[in-house]
């Protein structure tokens, strides 16, 4: 039985966290995150340096859309045979791939099908492991929220921290070290998970098709309209706000303060959401969804900071504002969405949410190149501003999520 050592704020027993399952799932969690934060700066940097950026390009390109297209099969087979079976699977898949981009890189410079391949087959690993990583959680941890928000804690340190070691990888060894690292990160996130105990398969239930799983996927995401309503919301967020940001905010912060300026923009940035998980592990509000909402407002301060160009310690607090309510808003998501929809159908009701959310990012990545050559940068982020403080209200508009209680 799990042991209680604390009360919440609210007066209620907290259960422990750090048991043995939840130890394993956070070692496996934070050596995947470290390395899902290298992989952007090694293609940037190795995949760049031989193909050019059309190069890079394709080869995220390719990883993007297999994921975007197979997480929905994703949540279904996790629902099927257990969240954990196929995060190994997938975790197994990619070491592998990794290995061989590696290997390549060792003996000199990797042919272009090779990483296209090795990238498309990566992408479909992430849409069979995404849809188990919310699923997983309340299996391993009695309170979710505090599991949540110790992960977003985490998940912020690698943000930080992977890059940097992906850089100083290029710089010793070279692109062959951080992708046999990388693949060391999948290696042991796939070990870890096979040694969390409490973690029931699937359970027997009626013999159905996959496409019939997907309808009761599809139905059980549409019956709650708290969470579609915020998927439709969070759409307009991705093409406006998140899709735009990293391009416009490294061109604009980097043209007038220097790249060393931007890193200590992302490291207020990472600051921000380290105290945003702690905020959240702290801090239950009855209506959670509405509590992010209005938390998220704060967010605004990341466009804005970048468009009204203020000095360095500025920029910096500006995005620790918007660190603390992305990780808060986040937090209140994760645990709603773990603790309100029934566990059968968790994993497949996971994947149309993270589907959803991608689209949209995916869509403003694609075109703020040739919006930002038609409309000025520091006014598409001073847009992004607007709709930031749009999607909050509107969040707060909605009256079934408004009134969302928590579980």
């Amino acid at each position: 039985m799990t042991a209680v050592i604390a009360r919440r704020p609210d007066g209620e027993l907290a259960p422990r966290l750090w048991t043995r399952d939840f130890t394993f799932y956070f070692a496996a969690r934070v050596v995947s995150l470290l390395g899902d934060a290298m992989m952007p700066v090694a293609a940037a940097l190795a995949v760049g340096a031989v193909y050019g950026v059309s190069g890079v390009g394709y080869v995220l390109a390719v990883w993007t859309a297999p994921f975007v297209m197979f997480i929905v099969f994703g949540g279904v087979f996790s629902d099927r045979v257990g969240a954990r079976a196929m995060m190994v699977g997938a975790d197994a898949v990619r070491t592998v791939t990794q290995g061989a981009v590696a290997v390549a890189f060792f003996a000199g410079t990797p042919p272009m099908w090779l990483l296209l391949a090795a990238s498309a087959l990566a992408g479909l690993a992430a849409a069979m492991f995404q849809p188990g990583v919310n699923g997983m959680v309340p299996l391993v941890a009695k309170d979710p929220q505090r599991a949540n928000g110790t992960l977003k804690i985490a998940d912020a340190a690698t943000q930080l921290g992977g890059p940097v070691l992906a850089g100083l990888l290029m710089t010793l060894t070279g692109a062959g070290a951080v992708y046999l690292v990388d693949a060391g990160t999948f290696l042991v996130s796939g070990a870890c998970l096979a040694l969390i105990s409490r973690t029931p398969a699937a359970a027997p239930r009626a013999a159905s098709t996959v496409f019939a799983d997907l309808r009761r996927g599809w139905a059980e995401f549409r019956s709650r309209s708290w969470m579609w309503s915020v998927i439709v919301v969070w759409v307009f967020f991705g093409l406006f706000v998140f899709g735009p940001y990293i391009p416009l905010g490294s061109r604009l912060i980097g043209e007038r303060l220097g790249d060393a300026a931007y890193g200590w923009t992302m490291a207020g940035l990472g600051c921000g959401t380290v105290l945003g998980g702690l905020v959240a592990i702290r801090f239950r509000p009855a209506r959670p969804l509405a509590a992010g909402g209005v938390v998220l407002i704060g967010f605004a301060a990341i466009p804005l900071s970048v468009a009204l160009e203020p000095p360095l310690p500025v920029l910096v607090a500006g995005h620790l504002l918007g660190g603390v309510s992305w990780a808060f808003w986040s937090v209140m998501w994760s645990t709603s969405v773990q603790t309100l929809v029934a566990p059968e159908v968790l994993n497949r009701v996971t994947a149309y949410e993270v589907a959803g959310s991608v689209s949209g990012v995916a869509v403003g990545q694609a075109l703020v190149g040739p919006a930002a050559s038609v409309v000025a940068p520091r006014d598409l982020l001073l847009l992004s501003t607007a709709v930031t403080v749009a999607v909050c209200a509107a969040v707060l508009l909605i009256r079934p999520v408004r009134r969302l209680r928590r579980a």
